[in-house]
């Protein structure tokens, strides 16, 4: 029986991967304290999403989306601090890509809310 893929950790690696890029461009330009910030909170979603996978009852699932939500939105500040900072690269791309993730991580929340025994 072949597995289907999981599409919100797809997409929170590729998010990383692009935060990582990111903040590497920043680190070269030295703004190393947004780098840090957003390298930090912008990984955090992805790492979040795939502790949940192993939770240990539902209760711990929704718990640890809710951080993965708590992280979107950190990231999202940092991410607006730049788009409207006159001296740093455009990051529209990873502003689309975290409201994609947004999207699925606030539909999991509810849906596993909705299912919620214990």
């Amino acid at each position: 029986m072949e597995q289907r893929e999981n599409i919100i950790l797809e997409k929170t690696i590729a998010f990383s991967l692009k935060v990582i890029d990111y903040t590497e461009q920043l680190e070269g330009m030295r703004k190393y304290v947004i780098a840090r910030q957003l390298l930090k909170c912008g990984t955090s979603i992805g790492a979040n999403v795939h502790e949940a996978q192993n939770a240990e009852s539902k209760s711990d699932f929704i718990h640890k989306f809710k951080i993965a939500a708590k992280e979107i939105e950190e990231t999202k500040y940092w991410l607006t601090l730049c788009k409207r900072s006159e001296y740093y690269p455009d990051c529209s791309e990873l502003q689309n890509h975290l409201n994609d993730i947004s999207n699925i991580v606030t539909r999991i929340i509810a849906t596993s809310k909705k299912g919620k025994l214990d």
